[in-house]
C-alpha cells in the first residue's frame, strides 16, 4: 500500500520560549495520513468546498473567523467523512531540554520529535512519502537525515521520500494546520474566538468526546501527549 502524510507544526516558538511561570505551553506536531490512491478524490472534495464558500486563498487556523466559519466547519466534516487519519504529538514546552538531551540543538530536538510522530504509524511492506512545510533549517540536510533514519528504522517498509512543500500551495498541509490549531486551542484553554471554539466543538462532536490524549490504538484522531522518560 502507498501512503502519504502531510505534516505541519504549531507554536514551535515554545521550543525556546516555554512561557512564563504558571503557564503550561505546548508545541504541537501534526500529520495527515491518506492512501495515495485517495489523494485526487480528497483534493477534489477540498476544491469543491473552496468553490462552494468562494474561498480561493490560503486557509489556516489563524484565519478562522465568523465570516469564514461555514467553510471551516465543512472542512472538519470533510476530514471525518473521508478516509483521512490524523496523528498529533503534543509536547509540554517546560519539559523540553535541548541542552541536557540534544546537545543544545533545538533544531535537532525538533526533528527527533518529527521522527517520533511519524515512526508510530509506519507499517511493514508499505511505501511512504512524507511532506513537510518549507522552513529554514540551520543544518541543510535535516530532511535527508530524517529520511535516512526513518528508512533504517523500518527495514521492511519503503520510505520513498521526505520532502518540503510550500504550505500556501498545498491544501492538505493547510488542513493539517487547521487540525493542530484546534488541538492547541483546546490544550491551551486561553482562546476567546467564538468561531475557533465552534471549530473545536465540531471536532469534539464528531469524536464523541473532548479533544485530549488518546490511546495508542486510536486510528482516526490520534493525540500523543509526550512525557519525558516515555509512556503514553
Amino acid at each position: 500500500m502507498r501512503i502519504e502524510a502531510y505534516c505541519d507544526e504549531s507554536r514551535q516558538q515554545y521550543f525556546v520560549q516555554p512561557g512564563t511561570a504558571g503557564q503550561q505551553r505546548y508545541v504541537l506536531l501534526g500529520s495527515l495520513w491518506l492512501e495515495t490512491a485517495q489523494r485526487s478524490n480528497i483534493k477534489g472534495a477540498v476544491r469543491g468546498l473552496r468553490e462552494r464558500h468562494q474561498l480561493y486563498g490560503e486557509f489556516r487556523w489563524r484565519r478562522v473567523s465568523p465570516s469564514r466559519l461555514g467553510f471551516y466547519v465543512d472542512l472538519v466534516n470533510l476530514f471525518f467523512d473521508y478516509p483521512l487519519r490524523f496523528r498529533c504529538i503534543v509536547l509540554p514546552a517546560d519539559q523540553l531540554n535541548a541542552i541536557q538531551f540534544h546537545g543544545g540543538d533545538n533544531e535537532l530536538m525538533f526533528y527527533k520529535f518529527y521522527y517520533l510522530m511519524l515512526q508510530g504509524w509506519i507499517l511493514e511492506f508499505n511505501t511512504y512519502r512524507f511532506f513537510l512545510d518549507i522552513k529554514t533549517n540551520r543544518v541543510r540536510q535535516r530532511l535527508s537525515h530524517l529520511h535516512a533514519i526513518l528508512q533504517r528504522s523500518n527495514f521492511f517498509a519503503e520510505i520513498a521520500n521526505v520532502q518540503a512543500l510550500p504550505a500556501n500551495q498545498v491544501d492538505l498541509l493547510q488542513l493539517v494546520d487547521v487540525l493542530i490549531g484546534a488541538v492547541g486551542y483546546r490544550f491551551h484553554h486561553d482562546g476567546t474566538s467564538a468561531a475557533k471554539w465552534t471549530v473545536v466543538r465540531t471536532i469534539e462532536e464528531r469524536l464523541g468526546h473532548q479533544i485530549g490524549p488518546t490511546s495508542k490504538c486510536e486510528e482516526k484522531f490520534n493525540i500523543f501527549r509526550w512525557r519525558p522518560g516515555g509512556g503514553w
